[in-house]
């Protein structure tokens, strides 16, 4: 008897510190990866940095592997995903199609004490239009000085041969053969200068910062126009089908789909993402670090999101095992965790990159406390982890204060997700249940694919995507209310005696809470 043959995408997942492709096929579910790990360069403490080349050689090498697999499997391959890492951003030449710099990374903070002096004159405005503040790092200003002062960048834009964009712009670019310039919505929003309520760049903006305006891409749909793939690039000619920043693919895999549902990705960083609704929502309150952002994008739609993150806790895990080396691995430092019952005295607050929930300080450091000549590799295991799990309850209580309510479903996911300990860590802090989605090691990559998949027919609705999934298994808090709150007193007492640096834009970290009542005030938008 004939087998029926299945029907899949190719779905690629760019991250900062490694490159994933699989074919997500019509069940939902993911073939196992494909992956090469990716370099990450910080030449000072303000600079981190990707070789361009690098991830687009990687990008091929694992959509080649997928591809095989699904040859070798039968299963028909209706188009491409692509899920990337956001705010990370080059220049290229468009004839020669090689990068004209490095990529400069999402975590990086050059321009941080020169941004922080625009903030007077230029706070209020953006967050009305692009739902952020000037913040502490912002690409088009970096594109403006490269043409300035890159002699190779500026001969290319005298010539009309320069073209600018963020990881998924290169992806698209060189997959089409430079046949699309284009960013998706969820990847421009995270550039700074996305306008929320036209979607397209915010002029004014743009205009200040010096970024020549013919080099900047077109911003589509999620699931808009990204064209075909070159069959001289992957060897078949297949329809782009969608492209989405990580985190918003990460929110449809993982079951965040109506207002009040959030998710928390661990990866590099960890980030914490809630639907707000179909309209910019209206900020309550002003809280650092907490932004607006297109959730995501299609067929002309958006869903808004409200986002804080912590940009070092993956990072941080990688810096103590490889750099410092106190631990053997990430998985030797979880498996030690287990091992100390009870709360650890230690404190580690993963700030390697600046801090900006609860208090905005991007000069902040990181800090390793509480250690004493008793303190065993096990409870500074666990101190880690803790400290994650603190910096989740920080980026929680701050997307709820801006809402005016509490978030009704937290689904977890990313690699540090894997550990018992940290789940029930966080369900411990934030004294409510937490799930921690199955398959969420591949929730970007299945993400971007239901949104592409809807659009290919191969489910009518993302929701319809995720249903056929197994139900999340959920970890209940386990700490009386006195002891999470004399937990997050003690933390809130560290990040109070660290934070001395703070400046105009910082507040110091305020009383703990589950959030506001979830009846307090009706949901509002703009």
């Amino acid at each position: 008897m004939t087998r029926e043959r299945r029907r899949g995408v190719l779905s690629i997942d760019e991250g900062t510190t490694g490159t994933r492709a699989a074919v997500v096929l019509d069940d939902g579910g993911a073939a196992p990866p494909a992956y090469l790990p990716l370099s990450v360069r910080s030449p000072d403490h303000l600079r981190v940095e990707q070789d361009a080349t690098e991830i687009w050689a990687n990008t091929v090498e694992v959509c080649r592997q997928a591809l095989d697999w699904a040859a070798a499997h039968r299963v028909e391959i209706t188009g491409v995903s692509i899920s990337t890492q956001r705010a990370t951003v080059l220049l290229w030449d468009t004839v020669t199609g090689c990068p004209l710099s490095q990529a400069v990374v999402w975590q990086d903070r050059r321009y941080a004490a020169r941004l922080r002096e625009w903030e007077p004159e230029w706070d209020a405005r953006l967050v009305e239009h692009t739902g952020r503040p000037v913040g502490s790092r912002a690409p088009l200003l970096w594109a403006a000085e490269e043409v300035a002062g890159n002699a190779a960048a500026r001969r290319a834009r005298d010539e009309g041969r320069l073209a600018f964009g963020s990881v998924d712009t290169w992806l698209v670019w060189k997959l089409t053969g430079g046949a699309r310039h284009v960013m998706s919505a969820t990847n421009a929003v995270a550039a700074g200068a996305y306008d929320l309520r036209t979607g397209d760049w915010h002029e004014p903006w743009v205009e200040f910062l010096g970024c020549p305006r013919d080099v900047l891409p077109e911003i589509v749909d999620d699931d808009g126009d990204f064209g075909a793939t070159d069959p001289a690039v992957l060897g078949v000619r297949l329809p782009i089908l969608s492209v989405m920043g990580d985190q918003h693919a990460a929110m449809i895999a993982l079951g965040a789909h109506r207002p009040g549902q959030a998710t928390t990705v661990h990866g590099t960083g960890t980030f914490l993402d809630a639907v707000a609704g179909d309209r910019p929502p209206v900020h309550r309150r002003q809280v650092p670090g907490v932004l607006t952002l297109v959730g995501w994008r299609s067929r002309g739609t958006s869903v808004f999101s409200l986002e804080g993150y912590a940009s070092t806790t993956g990072s941080a895990m990688r810096w103590l095992c490889e750099e410092i080396g106190l631990f053997d691995s990430p998985a030797q430092l979880a498996a030690l965790a287990r091992e100390h019952t009870g709360p650890s005295r230690v404190m580690f607050l993963p700030a390697l990159a600046g801090l900006r929930t609860p208090a905005w300080s991007p000069e902040a450091t990181g800090v390793l406390a509480g250690l004493s000549l008793s303190t065993t590799r096990a409870e500074l295991a666990r101190g880690v982890l803790d400290g994650f799990a603190h910096s989740v309850c920080d980026l929680l209580e701050g997307v709820e204060e801006v809402m005016g309510r509490q978030v009704t479903d937290l689904f977890c996911g990313g690699g540090l997700a894997s550990s018992d300990v940290l789940m029930s860590a966080q369900a411990d802090l934030i004294g409510r249940p937490v799930r921690r989605a199955l398959g969420h090691e591949t929730a970007s990559l299945r993400g971007v694919a239901y949104l592409g998949g809807v659009r290919a027919g191969l489910w009518p609705s993302v929701s319809a995507a995720v249903a056929g999934l197994q139900a999340a298994p959920v970890f209940e808090p386990t700490l009386s209310e006195a002891e999470r709150l004399e937990a997050r007193a003690a933390w809130r007492d560290l990040l109070a005696r660290h934070i001395i640096t703070a400046g105009p834009g910082a507040r110091p970290p305020g009383p703990g809470s589950r959030g506001p009542k979830p009846d307090a005030q009706e949901e509002s938008t703009s």
